[in-house]
């Protein structure tokens, strides 16, 4: 007997019990639904992650120090991170386009009864074009205005709809920890970075933040939170990021290698990527149980389906069916109920994460070697579980098969 006359035989057996079949399919369904869906989820929370890098800036490194150097400076009056340091990258380190020192604190803003905590950065002209910002109205921090301490500000676009819901905010007065600043600009939207809101922000010049808003100060010049770099080019990130680190020691001798913290776009994205892959195999790995659970399942019921078919197994046997025969009718049974379980599963999966995508923000990307291989290990597990049921069917004792009937 040829395989297609198998193959329409397991189909008439699977139909002749359509509930039984449905619901022995069930558990593989369930199993390949949830690996795409888990795969689903975890790759678009990867391609999520390179979206936002990109959207902070192209070949941006970030200068700061360790929480334990901070710890000493603030102790032993170590020398911190100063404006100089900045001026002093983009002076003598060739690999540097454009940078950005940028002082950090959260305070108070508010216009007339509403007032809230926002995250308020003192820095440069150069912060725009470091940190990728658009502008969608108004102009940016420029030269003069850190000369003059001017209190004007930038807001985010987020600050800017809570403020100034219908009206127009250029021109307009906010204050920031009870001083009046003017709106000289609106920041384009851009998202959140992880737990960062980057459209939830005001940045005004940073002399003005310095000596009006977070009031600090250092024996050993101006003192900056952080440094934003932009390199040439991408070729040049690696050199910069080794060109600065040797800069900066020589500015700051006493500090350790490992005081000074420089982190670039593509390392940050390479470990976020890496732990996007983590989680999505985490993820596939507990929804693969199902995928067992399911194959458990069709083994259970091949054995009740060699149990009740005992005489038609008895009758091939006289008829002249083989060993063989019997043992690859009951394994395409199997492999069949697996193989459709996982085709409807794919479907259900891949509809789910579909609409899902559709109805919320969920960042979701089908992936089709995680189809592939679903698929590929639901036909895998149906034979795996098949073979003792179907070795089973195939040793039986034709008269005996006869006799118990």
């Amino acid at each position: 007997m040829d395989i297609l006359d198998n193959l329409k035989m397991a189909v008439s057996a699977l139909l002749a019990n359509k509930l039984r079949s449905s619901l022995t399919m069930l558990g593989i369904t369930i199993g390949n639904a949830s690996v795409i869906g888990m795969v689903a989820i975890g790759q678009g929370a990867q391609k999520l992650a390179a979206e936002q890098f990109q959207a902070l800036g192209p070949n941006v490194l970030f200068v700061s120090l360790t929480s334990a150097r901070v710890r000493r400076t603030a102790s032993a009056k170590a020398k911190p991170l100063l404006l100089e340091d900045a001026q002093a990258i983009a002076r003598l380190v060739p690999t540097v386009a454009e940078v950005a020192p940028e002082i950090q604190a959260n305070q108070l803003i508010a216009k007339g009864k509403q007032m809230f905590n926002s995250p308020i950065i003192g820095t440069t002209g150069e912060f725009l074009r470091v940190r990728n910002h658009q502008l969608v109205q108004g102009r940016f921090i420029n030269e003069v205005d850190n000369k003059r301490m001017n209190r004007v500000v930038v807001l985010g676009p987020e600050i800017s709809q809570r403020l100034f819901p219908e009206e127009n905010p250029i021109g307009q007065q906010v204050r920031i920890k009870n001083i009046s600043f003017e709106v000289i600009g609106i920041l384009a939207p851009k998202g959140s970075l992880f737990d960062s809101n980057q459209d939830n922000k005001a940045i005004v010049p940073l002399t003005t933040a310095l000596y009006q808003l977070t009031g600090r100060t250092s024996p050993h010049g101006i003192p900056v939170t952080l440094i934003s770099i932009l390199a040439k080019n991408q070729e040049s990130v690696k050199g910069a990021e080794f060109q600065i680190k040797n800069l900066l020691h020589l500015l700051h001798p006493t500090t350790a290698d490992d005081d000074i913290l420089i982190s670039s776009q593509n390392a940050i994205l390479e470990t976020a990527d890496e732990t996007n892959e983590g989680l999505t195999r985490m993820l596939a790995a507990i929804a693969s149980v199902s995928l067992l659970v399911g194959g458990i399942g069709v083994m259970n019921i091949m054995l009740v389906s060699v149990t009740e078919r005992t005489q038609e197994i008895g009758l091939r046997k006289a008829l002249g069916a083989t060993q063989k025969d019997i043992l690859l009718q009951f394994l395409i049974e199997a492999v069949l109920l697996a193989i459709l379980g996982g085709l409807i599963g794919v479907g259900v999966g891949v509809g789910g994460v579909t609409i899902a995508s559709m109805v919320s923000s969920l960042a979701t990307s089908i992936s089709i070697p995680s189809i592939v291989i679903s698929l590929s290990v639901s036909g895998g597990i149906g034979l795996f579980f098949g073979v003792f049921p179907a070795k089973r069917a195939a040793q039986l004792n034709p008269i005996i098969a006869l006799r118990s009937s």
